[in-house]
């Protein structure tokens, strides 16, 4: 049975019971880990506070964070900064040397391209080529597809269509995640993974997009974030007390 995974909810986490509403709509809807949007300054007691939300609603807790640098310069300052606070790291790119950069940094997690100017969508070979040979995955939010209306959904399905195809091509990995900012947003997986059609990706595709991608992406970085873990394959499993 898959684990579903919706590692984008843009729920506003200082309205406590909105963020409730949101997640319990996404334990109802067979949802078993959400990540929820912070702000890189969020506190310990805030978290806490979202995490005792989730474990109310079964519902698995995942802290992501979200960068809009400008330059390259400042994306890799942020990295330096947060990569060990945040178990999910996405990079909204809206410049392509920003772009080019999230790509081939292994500490990315999910390359995000703005739904509403596709001018600044930046996803094509040469950006794939980066990512394949990095971690990152790229990720494809629902909400605009709910949102949009006439010619601009249609432009955005065409994009997408195009995206999926060159992610396909180099094998970089697809995450799909709602992106909704209140519970109306909020759609069950197999409903995410029958629009997926829409912009020509499979129904199996789209489920591991909402499964096992995602959870790969988290299952890697908690183990990063171990204090037992010391370099890839290499953990701490006993440490000495005393002579």
């Amino acid at each position: 049975m898959k684990k579903f995974v919706d590692l984008h909810l843009r729920a506003p986490i200082k309205d406590l019971d909105q963020v409730e509403r949101m997640v319990r709509k996404s334990s109802e809807l067979g949802y078993r880990l959400v990540g929820i949007l912070v702000p890189p300054n969020i506190t310990r007691d805030q978290i806490n506070q979202l995490q005792h939300i989730c474990s109310d609603a079964k519902i698995d807790l995942v802290t992501k964070v979200d960068f809009s640098p400008k330059t390259a310069r400042e994306l890799l300052h942020n990295l330096r900064r947060f990569r060990r606070k945040f178990e999910v790291i996405s990079v909204t790119c809206t410049s392509k040397g920003v772009a080019r950069q999230a790509a081939k940094d292994r500490r990315v997690d999910l390359l995000h391209f703005p739904a509403t100017d596709l001018r600044k969508r930046f996803f094509d070979h040469a950006e794939a080529e980066l990512a394949s040979k990095a971690l990152s995955s790229l990720e494809i939010e629902m909400a605009p597809l709910l949102l949009l209306t006439g010619f601009s959904r249609i432009r955005l399905l065409s994009r997408l269509r195009r995206e999926v195809a060159i992610a396909e091509r180099f094998k970089v990995p697809v995450t799909i995640s709602s992106g909704a900012t209140n519970e109306y947003l909020i759609r069950g997986p197999y409903d995410y993974a029958a629009l997926t059609t829409l912009f020509d990706m499979s129904v199996s595709s789209a489920l591991c997009a909402l499964s096992e991608n995602p959870l790969a992406i988290v299952e890697r970085n908690r183990e990063k974030l171990s204090p037992n873990y010391v370099a890839p394959g290499i953990r701490v499993v006993g440490r000495k007390t005393g002579v």
